[in-house]
């Protein structure tokens, strides 16, 4: 199957530009091109520009042409964080935060993220696969072609293995391309609640290093978190994992502070994520080691938690601004990045430009792909959007949908909102 494309009739291409995370007022400096058209050879970019100046030197032989209908194009949508390897669901508990039940109560009632891990361990790899494969095809539809896929629902070495290895062989036999992160240190299991020291010594001498020697993983993430990972088991769970060759990735005061932006900017880390109750002096650490605040605005709208991260605040402290869901069976219940960037404009103060950014490019900079995709420029991959129309305030109209077209790699994938089979 050919990966070669022509885009033509694009009404307005709209992407930001470069290989690095676009900071403060560049956040929404986007490049938009009138009457655009892209081609793809073997599922690159060799060309993005007028559709006027396009020669026919630049067109490969036989590639297929795809009209966008006079339709606004976008890149590819970057979901950089995502608890997608889970068996289950907590529909209970949804329900019993819809009755005003909170966060905290549910977790200590037994639920949250323990009640997937008992459904989880139970789940064979080809059950998780299959859910997997089955989560994805609902993120590709709303416009997602990368994103990042955390284990953390096995929380012992066995079924954390089973995760990550589901999370490899749905990304080899789906479009879309995956970041595999390791989530050990998702929570405490109830098993190791009176000898947590125990779980933090298994996390460290064996987890991280049998999922290293397997390479499994690009990433390392801790949930940071009042009741679950101090800062101090934080700090040597991330740094046993640097240490075996993994990337930095750190749940930081979502809940309430506990330091954890400022120990991903002490250590490193590509990512700090959450960030609702993030200080001026967390803030000022992730800006100085270049670590990409990952905003979930669509979790903090589910978990009901009565705020959201201080996105204008970050952008302005010089931090790197990303949006993500955070897919997950308690919290992060829409697969939409468009969903996530509507709140990420009308609840946390983002210009649509700056959400586009932080969507696309800045995501892809807090997996380090920023080479490969984040924008539609010459020699990236060839991910893009194609809108339902001219306008791109559309993207945030929920309950429309926006997406009429995904390529992936030069592949058309969805077409008028279905998926493409083969």
């Amino acid at each position: 199957m050919t990966n070669d494309l022509v885009v033509r009739d694009i009404g307005m291409l709209i992407t930001p530009t470069g290989r690095a995370p676009r900071l403060g007022p560049e956040l929404g400096a986007v490049r938009e091109i009138a009457r655009a058209a892209v081609v793809a050879r073997d599922g690159r970019l060799t060309y993005v520009g007028p559709e006027s100046l396009l020669r026919p030197d630049d067109v490969p032989p036989g590639a297929p042409i795809l009209d966008a209908g006079g339709a606004v194009v976008l890149p590819g949508f970057v979901d950089a964080h995502t608890h997608l390897a889970f068996a289950g669901d907590r529909d209970g508990e949804i329900r019993q935060r819809l009755a005003g039940a909170s966060y905290r109560e549910i977790a200590a009632a037994g639920g949250g993220i323990v009640r997937s891990v008992a459904a989880t361990r139970a789940a064979d790899r080809g059950a998780l696969v299959t859910v997997l494969r089955s989560r994805l095809d609902e993120m590709l539809r709303c416009g997602t072609t990368t994103a990042e896929v955390k284990s953390g629902y096995g929380l012992e070495t066995a079924a954390e293995i089973r995760s990550l290895e589901a999370i490899r062989e749905a990304g080899e036999s789906h479009p879309m391309t995956l970041v595999p992160t390791f989530l050990g240190a998702h929570e405490v299991p109830p098993e190791h609640r009176e000898r947590r020291e125990r779980y933090v010594e298994m996390l460290v001498s064996e987890m991280i290093p049998e999922v290293a020697r397997r390479s499994l993983a690009t990433f390392a993430d801790v949930f940071c978190e009042e009741g679950v990972f101090t800062v101090a088991e934080s700090r040597r769970i991330l740094e046993a994992a640097g240490a075996a060759g993994l990337l930095l990735r750190i749940h930081a005061d979502e809940l309430g502070w506990t330091g954890g932006a400022e120990l991903a900017g002490a250590l490193g880390a590509r990512s700090a994520d959450h960030l609702l109750f993030v200080s001026g002096a967390g803030m000022a650490a992730l800006a100085g080691a270049a670590c990409v605040a990952t905003l979930l605005p669509s979790a903090a709208f589910y978990l009901r938690l009565g705020r959201y991260a201080p996105a204008r605040a970050l952008v302005q402290a010089g931090v790197p601004v990303a949006l993500a869901t955070d897919g997950n069976p308690g919290g992060g219940l829409s697969p939409s990045m468009p969903f996530a960037m509507t709140l990420g404009c009308f609840a946390m103060g983002l210009s649509l430009e700056e959400a586009l950014t932080a969507a696309t490019l800045n995501a892809a900079c807090s997996l380090a792909v920023d080479a490969e995709t984040g924008s539609l420029e010459m020699g990236k991959r060839a991910d893009l959007v194609v809108l339902r129309s001219a306008r791109l305030l559309d993207l945030v109209r929920v309950g429309i949908p926006a997406v009429r077209t995904v390529v992936k790699d030069g592949r058309v994938v969805v077409r008028d909102g279905a998926l493409v089979s083969g």
